[in-house]
């Protein structure tokens, strides 16, 4: 990932271009930020003068006419000084949370894009992080950043030309501080974006453990390993404790040398400010000394906001990074120009063009690796007819879920064709076929809702009593009715208010609510008891009449009745028929069907 690169010093113009163009859709409370953040630099501008004018006139000059009017000065200064914080402030947080909002936008839509492989490879503590921490942060230090950057240039701006106007001379010793302070401003600014990318790399390492360790309790449980959790766990929050307390250290050693250059600054002034005022040609009066040490002392503060902005956005450089990254992310498989025309896209499909799906399938020399030189699929064919039931046997590794995989167009073969219907299932868009698939896995996932919406998502348009048969028709009212709130039940996070037979089942109803022409049955009744088993049998056999079914078999006993059984080994078929034809075969098929049938019978034996 990005918060692994070597380059921590190097601003990338074109992640902040994407940034700033997200921020574009703010632009009216862009502009209001700019006009209140000036209008206060002209303001904190105006007290010094307004304060040379009170020390000139009344203290020293013993003039009190105009009292009345500096009175009412004041009064106005202080209420366009409550608009203007008031301003900066409502617009900034409007920015922020538009920001972020547009941000998470962006990044969650791309993720509905993403293939199947990323989130193969990438970690979900990773996608979590950027979508909460990074996009929070990010969205706040631009917001609040552009508010200080804003204030803070047109306040050196002001202070400049008022001191240069009133006196030249005085005004270089600000003037040669700039360019020295710059430089420290800079080589601090990088140290503390070195720590900080490094305390952000631990943190999304820590954000990722927490993950782990709230969605594998059980698995550390059962294990015993809470002491290795810890260890490892501290470890990376020792690391980021120690990189976030040496970005600090560096921080405040910066702000402490810009305060002495500062001083020193204004040392020098009151210096030479003296000699004019006690000179006898009255070259400065006392109120304009005064005015010149105020600016000096005032005029450091933005120098050292803006400093502080550069070094933020620095740090959030890797936010930023990482979150254009979600954003901008391309997926590994997509269709074609020619596709989309004529289908439409994810977002925006063209239904009217989508013709039926009947369901006869081929694999035509199909060539499949998820890596370089680890070939899974090699020349692989295989034809189903229409309404076929195809079960895919074999041990690990044999390439069961990859066919499905293929099939489901999760991934592409690398060589070869994959005909649906006699088309080259590239000449359709994926959405045309998603929204003819029904996919029920080994480890179904249950959204954190009631029972009866995490069916209805089989068909979102569906009527209750339609959910409701489908959910009869799967054997899920066997366990909704003894539930307090019967479909209204929540099931928790991912289901675990409810057991894995249970969360099967209701993703057995979401598929006979689809109604869909192609079934994929990934080892969906491996993890579950016997008598869910035999309700989703019994419901299975509904299900896969008049469509065609692959069924990747974990219990043989579920597919002694399919029409193929496909027998597999490291990719390749070495067997194929109906259930009494390979029994009848005594191959592999036969020994693997012998050996599963007697460990039943044992288990059973062992039982009773």
């Amino acid at each position: 990932m990005n918060e692994q690169r070597e380059d921590v010093y190097k601003i990338r113009l074109g992640t902040w271009k994407k940034i700033f163009s997200i921020m574009k859709k703010s632009k009216k409370h862009l502009i209001l930020l700019a006009i209140y953040a000036g209008i206060l630099a002209l303001l904190e501008g105006a007290i010094p003068l307004l304060n040379r004018y009170a020390i000139d006139n009344f203290f020293i000059g013993g003039e009190y006419k105009t009292w009345p009017y500096f009175v009412v000065a004041n009064i106005l200064l202080a209420l366009f000084f409550a608009v203007a914080v008031w301003g900066f402030i409502h617009e900034a947080g409007i920015i922020e949370a538009e920001t972020s909002y547009e941000l998470r936008r962006q990044a969650f839509k791309n993720l509905q894009k993403l293939s199947y492989s990323y989130f193969d490879k990438t970690p979900q503590g990773w996608v979590m992080a950027r979508m909460t921490s990074d996009a929070r942060r990010l969205s706040m230090i631009i917001s609040w950043g552009l508010v200080d950057f804003v204030w803070a240039g047109l306040t050196m701006i002001v202070i400049l030309t008022i001191l240069l106007v009133t006196n030249a001379k005085l005004a270089l010793f600000i003037i040669i501080g700039i360019p020295i302070m710059f430089v420290i401003a800079y080589v601090f600014r990088l140290r503390v974006l070195k720590h900080h990318r490094t305390a952000r790399r631990h943190n999304s390492q820590l954000t990722a453990q927490y993950s782990e360790g709230f969605l594998g309790a059980k698995t550390t449980k059962s294990l015993s390993i809470e002491e290795n959790n810890f260890i490892e766990f501290s470890h990376t929050a020792y690391n980021l404790r120690k990189y976030s307390i040496k970005a600090v250290i560096n921080s405040a050693m910066f702000s402490s040398i810009i305060l002495i250059i500062a001083y020193v600054a204004v040392a020098l002034t009151m210096i030479e400010g003296s000699r004019m005022v006690i000179s006898p040609i009255d070259v400065m009066k006392i109120g304009t000394l005064q005015m010149f040490l105020s600016y000096i002392v005032s005029f450091f503060e933005p120098i050292m906001a803006i400093s502080r902005i550069l070094s933020d956005l620095q740090n959030a450089q890797a936010s930023a990074e990482r979150i254009v990254e979600l954003i901008e992310t391309k997926p590994a498989i997509t269709d074609t120009k020619e596709v989309e025309e004529k289908y439409g896209t994810l977002f925006l499909d063209k239904k009217e063009n989508w013709e039926d799906l009947k369901g006869k399938i081929e694999f035509k020399d199909v060539i499949f690796s998820y890596k370089d030189g680890e070939v899974i699929l090699e020349n692989f064919n295989l034809k189903v007819e229409e309404g076929q039931t195809v079960a895919l046997v074999g041990h690990t590794g044999s390439g069961k879920t990859t066919i499905v995989n293929l099939l489901a167009r999760f991934y592409e073969p690398q060589k070869g064709n994959i005909l649906i219907d006699d088309v080259d299932y590239r000449n359709r868009s994926m959405h045309w076929l998603h929204s003819r698939l029904g996919y029920v896995i080994q480890t179904p996932h249950l959204f954190s809702d009631t029972v009866i919406e995490n069916i209805r998502y089989g068909k979102l348009d569906a009527t209750d009593e339609e959910v409701i048969y489908a959910a009869k028709m799967a054997g899920v009212d066997r366990f909704v009715e003894k539930l307090d709130d019967k479909y209204q039940t929540h099931v928790g996070e991912g289901g675990n208010l409810l057991s894995i037979g249970q969360k099967q089942l209701i993703s057995f109803a979401r598929a006979i609510l689809a109604n869909p022409r192609i079934l994929i049955l990934d080892e969906a009744t491996s993890s579950i008891d016997s008598e869910s088993e035999q309700i989703i049998q019994a419901a299975t056999e509904k299900l896969l009449t008049g469509r065609t079914s692959f069924v990747v078999a974990h219990r043989l006993s579920t597919i002694v009745n399919a029409d193929i059984i496909v027998m597999l080994e490291m990719g390749k078929i070495i067997e194929m028929g109906n259930h009494q034809e390979l029994l009848a075969k005594r191959g592999a098929y036969y020994e693997l069907y012998r050996n599963q049938f007697f460990r039943e019978k044992e288990r059973m034996l062992t039982f009773d």
